[in-house]
């Protein structure tokens, strides 16, 4: 397993992160450590979790996810493994997450932080993450700004003196973003230049070949900054295994979780998966194959983050991130996106 350093910190992680949104949902505590342990024994050292996981959320089920890796990092030597996790930001309606947080001001903060370290039964965490953004943007599925929706946030400069005072007392090491944009992201740079705060050295965005957009807007950001993208839904939400195409009603987190669908219900996604599954069997891959391999070779990318509910679905993954796309499928896969274009924003 490749490692590499993440944007402009000393963190050193593997090519590929394992995401844990299922833990604690469709996984149990049990099968939890066996994907861990799997993954660990194929040199993954980065792991991803939030407070508000397992995934979709639930008053009953919060911060499972955390508890879960918590146990499992019990006794194992903590400098080995590289946590990485999220607090939750506002207007989400998730009112058993502090009360329902309104903003994502230093108490708020302070008070995530606190409870992931104790879930995660850790003094530190190595990559503190804002989920999402405490002001209005689109996201989610969204595909414009709407200034009609306006709303009060939490400035971004008292979000980043936040998270330095939890820095200058070791209880995180590095901040990350997530589902960010363009101006947020240079609003926390240039924050942390002015007033010497920390500097935010990841970003977690959705990509896949449905929604390449981090191409269109982020990209010469994070190459010019320093900061390293961890891509999530690189199969965007199972679509890109070809699967729904076969069977509708197959198993996965579309079937299971419908609410999840605004992303990819759009017009042009079926069209496009249809297109990228037969130039996978033309090029001999599966088509999950292909999405995983494709997202893991760009040169942007720090580390890829895949999900698994079985450790064989944990082996293909891995595998597939590891595969090299030969140019002239990379040619091609990118001449599909010039006809769908980001069919699922």
């Amino acid at each position: 397993m490749e490692v590499r350093q993440l944007g402009g910190s000393d963190l050193r992680v593997s090519a590929v992160c394992l995401g844990t949104m299922t833990f604690g949902q469709q996984n149990s505590e049990a099968e939890s450590h066996a994907l861990l342990d799997l993954a660990m024994a194929r040199g993954v050292n980065f792991i991803d979790t939030a407070e508000m996981y397992p995934v979709p959320p639930r008053a009953e089920t919060c911060g499972r996810s955390e508890s879960i890796i918590g146990t499992w990092l019990r006794g194992r030597p903590r400098e080995q493994v590289v946590i990485a996790t999220k607090v939750a930001g506002p207007a989400r309606s998730m009112d058993w997450i502090r009360g329902g947080p309104l903003s994502l001001d230093r108490d708020n903060i302070r008070v995530a932080v606190e409870g992931s370290l104790r879930r995660l039964q850790t003094d530190y965490i190595d990559l503190y993450q804002i989920h999402w953004p405490a002001r209005n943007q689109p996201m989610f599925g969204q595909w414009r700004f709407d200034d009609a929706a306006e709303r009060e946030a939490t400035p971004i400069r008292e979000q980043l003196e936040a998270m330095a005072e939890l820095v200058r007392e070791g209880k995180i090491r590095y901040v990350g973003l997530s589902n960010e944009h363009p101006w947020g992201v240079m609003e926390f740079l240039r924050h942390a230049r002015e007033l010497g705060l920390p500097r935010v050295v990841s970003v977690q965005n959705a990509y896949n070949l449905l929604n390449r957009n981090f191409e269109y807007t982020l990209a010469e950001t994070c190459f010019r900054e320093q900061i390293g993208l961890m891509p999530y839904s690189v199969l965007a939400f199972g679509h890109l295994t070809g699967k729904y195409l076969v069977d509708p009603p197959a198993q996965g987190r579309l079937s299971l979780f419908p609410a999840f669908g605004q992303r990819y219900g759009k017009a042009n996604v079926q069209p496009a998966v249809q297109a990228y599954a037969a130039l996978a069997r033309e090029a001999g891959l599966s088509p999950a194959t292909l999405a995983q391999a494709f997202v893991a070779g760009r040169p942007f990318v720090a580390s890829t983050i895949v999900g698994a509910t079985s450790p064989a679905q944990l082996e293909e993954n891995l595998a597939a991130c590891a595969r090299v796309l030969e140019p002239a499928v990379v040619a091609q896969v990118d001449a599909l996106h010039l006809q769908f274009t980001n069919p699922a924003p």
